[in-house]
């Protein structure tokens, strides 16, 4: 008795190690090659896109001298603001790329550097195409155009932008005073990371990735999701996509944990809080509505987690694609 007494003791101090952002010498180092790679990552697409454009031009001269003045004006739209302490840098573009419905833009960047303290900061922000026009030979799809031209559609369009910019500046505004508020303390370390990326882009909705990373001494990666139906211009939310009155919550709950199952069999260095006897709280039951979703380009639901949710910290944020047919008759 004493012995089960001390293994479930011994389980609960393993699993809370698990749980617990703690990290590592050589998790930090991936952590520092992780932010260089997204550096250098976005000089390469930086660079990319200059290749592409004078590509273009050689290709398309006729279609480039016709909206050469608008290139030209948009280019100019750079403010920079004056630093606020040494190695501090903030700025402001507005350099969107005319022929989408909804587009994300670096609306800030902020960036420290010293020995003990490193912040990478890039705070997107929603615009909308008001009037459906393109530049170059990028097109809007017969849905998307029929939307742009819709005023009540671009009405919706513009308040839910607006309160989806609202949110990740609140976001990033508080990930930087707590930044700078650590930064009076003349011990540590910390490394904070702000990322975007445009998930999907179809005809019917849109969807944003606010990527955020926190380390100090311990680290933590978590996510935000935004999804736009593009055919209303209002945000999704988990039941919008459902038929009213169907159990939506049930069958992606099992196929997630079939999913679990079938991950943890094939791999021992797999594990998800999942059918554990000894600390069932911390079982992975079902989702909720409040739970962080996006659809892939294929129209799927992807359910995601964040660090510590349903797995240890080293799992990382987590996705689960669901198959159609699970939700086959239940979807809109």
């Amino acid at each position: 008795m004493e012995e089960n007494k001390k293994d479930i003791e011994k389980m609960h101090e393993l699993k809370q190690a698990y749980k617990e952002p703690e990290m590592s010498g050589e998790q930090l180092a991936r952590m520092k090659e992780r932010m260089e790679e997204a550096k250098m990552e976005k000089r390469d697409k930086k660079k990319e896109n200059q290749n592409k454009k004078k590509e273009n031009r050689n290709k398309k001269n006729r279609v480039l001298r016709n909206t050469a003045a608008a290139a030209a004006a948009a280019a100019i739209v750079f403010v920079a603001l004056p630093n606020t302490s040494e190695s501090v840098a903030y700025a402001m573009s507005s350099i969107p790329v005319v022929g989408k419905l909804v587009e994300a833009v670096t609306f800030r960047d902020y960036k420290y550097e010293s020995e003990r303290n490193n912040a990478d900061i890039e705070v997107p922000e929603l615009t909308v195409n008001e009037t459906g026009e393109t530049a170059g030979t990028e097109q809007l799809t017969e849905g998307t155009e029929q939307a742009a031209g819709n005023p009540g559609v671009q009405e919706n369009l513009k308040k839910t932008t607006e309160e989806i910019n609202a949110e990740i500046q609140k976001i990033t505004d508080e990930i930087v005073a707590e930044f700078e508020e650590n930064l009076k303390s003349e011990g540590g370390y910390q490394s904070v990371v702000v990322k975007h990326e445009v998930l999907s882009t179809t005809e019917n909705y849109f969807t944003l990735k606010l990527i955020c990373y926190q380390g100090a001494g311990s680290g933590a990666e978590w996510n935000y999701f935004y999804t736009i139906d593009l055919a209303t211009g209002e945000r999704l939310s988990l039941k919008d996509l459902f038929a009213d009155g169907t159990d939506y919550i049930t069958p992606i709950s099992e196929n997630i944990k079939e999913q679990m199952k079938e991950q943890m069999d094939a791999d021992e260095n797999v594990i998800y809080w999942l059918d554990d006897e000894d600390i069932p709280e911390w079982n992975f039951e079902k989702i909720t509505d409040e739970t962080s979703f996006y659809l892939n380009d294929d129209g799927n639901v992807v359910i995601c987690f964040n660090e510590g949710d349903v797995a240890p910290m080293y799992m990382g944020c987590v996705e689960f694609v669901i198959p159609a047919e699970v939700l086959e008759g239940i979807r809109k």
